[in-house]
């Protein structure tokens, strides 16, 4: 692998393993539907503030979201919303995989 391959590479699997976290998935799913503050994400995913915002540092820095402050709350947003078409295809995989162990079951 050449250089420039072996880095597009990392960049990809930077971008998946922000991703890597059930509670990064729901924030993200979340944030497909619209704007969402700090706040707002605390209480849907049950966590508390620091660590829903170290979530959202990771989803940032990834380049998954952008954020907003303003006055004492922050805003988060999905940078690319096409993010989304990774999860469809991540269902598709369980699917399929859901359907080769049934028929291994029978």
């Amino acid at each position: 692998m050449d250089a420039k391959t072996k880095y597009h590479c990392e960049a990809r699997a930077k971008i998946i393993k922000a991703l890597a976290h059930s509670s990064r998935i729901f924030m993200i799913e979340e944030l497909g539907k619209g704007e969402r503050s700090v706040y707002a994400l605390t209480e849907m995913v049950g966590a508390d503030v620091s660590t829903v915002s170290k979530h959202l540092s990771v989803l940032k820095n990834a380049g998954l979201v952008t954020s907003d402050r303003r006055g004492q709350q922050v805003f988060y947003t999905l940078r690319v919303p096409c993010i989304l078409n990774f999860f469809s295809c991540v269902e598709t995989v369980l699917q399929a995989n859901a359907m080769e162990h049934n028929a291994l079951v029978e």
